[in-house]
């Protein structure tokens, strides 16, 4: 179990002895085993004693660094949430165009699929529905990604300077729901012939890149009217001269 920090007398706090490394490692073990009987068995079928087994452990010890079902699972998705938004802030900082942006979000979903992930994220939304505590837990940290999806389209349109009559909200909500209801299609086994989830991900990029284009003139164009303003009072004072 973990230990607290000793005090010593000056008030400042040792660091952490031997239990608490112990502690740590043992809820990693947790993390790691409960993730991995979530994505084999579901939500639903989900029991401590078998995370117990898996983590080689005590089952008491999930009681005591996680409290119930619901605040272990949460705690799987805080973990991977926290690298993957990460992983996605990263990219929407760099300076790749927004085209290549989502065909790198393309190649992370492949990878999310892979690892897990988006098996996880689906098991936590269907049992969110009837489970209110974990809804209460999984819905602020599933807006989390709308929020940086949000915030990403808003520098691009104001870094375009596209009007485009339509809030970075809105967009979000395309993009976010979007990817929800694909993942979700997926997961249920709704394959690319009667699903077309890749096509319309191929059909994503190739929009993106026509928006681009078109933001491209709409700049290139007000370069040039702001040129040709700036050279018309010496035209005119040379034809009075």
């Amino acid at each position: 179990m973990d230990k607290p920090g000793v005090q010593s007398n000056d008030g400042s706090t040792k660091g952490p002895g031997p239990g608490r490394v112990d502690g740590v490692a043992t809820r990693q073990a947790i993390l790691h085993a409960t993730r991995q009987r979530l994505t084999e068995v579901g939500y639903a079928s989900l029991n401590v004693r078998d995370i117990a087994r898996a983590a080689g452990i005590n089952h008491a010890l999930i009681g005591y660094h996680f409290g119930g079902k619901q605040q272990l699972v949460l705690a799987v998705l805080d973990e991977a949430n926290r690298q993957l938004l990460e992983r996605q802030e990263h990219m929407y900082q760099a300076t790749a165009s927004p085209s290549r942006q989502w065909q790198q979000a393309c190649d992370f979903y492949e990878q999310d699929l892979k690892s897990g992930f988006v098996r996880l994220l689906m098991e936590l939304m269907g049992a969110s529905f009837n489970d209110l505590e974990l809804r209460a837990g999984f819905v602020p940290r599933l807006l989390g990604w709308t929020r940086l999806i949000e915030d990403a389209a808003s520098e691009f349109v104001d870094r375009a300077g596209l009007d485009l009559q339509v809030s970075p909200a809105a967009i979000s909500a395309w993009i976010s729901w979007f990817w929800i209801g694909m993942e979700a299609s997926m997961m249920l086994g709704i394959d690319e012939k009667h699903g077309h989830q890749r096509e319309a991900l191929d059909a994503m990029a190739r929009l993106l890149k026509r928006v681009e284009k078109r933001a491209e003139h709409v700049v290139a164009g007000s370069v040039a009217a702001s040129s040709a303003v700036r050279r018309k009072p010496t035209a005119v004072r040379q034809k009075r001269s």
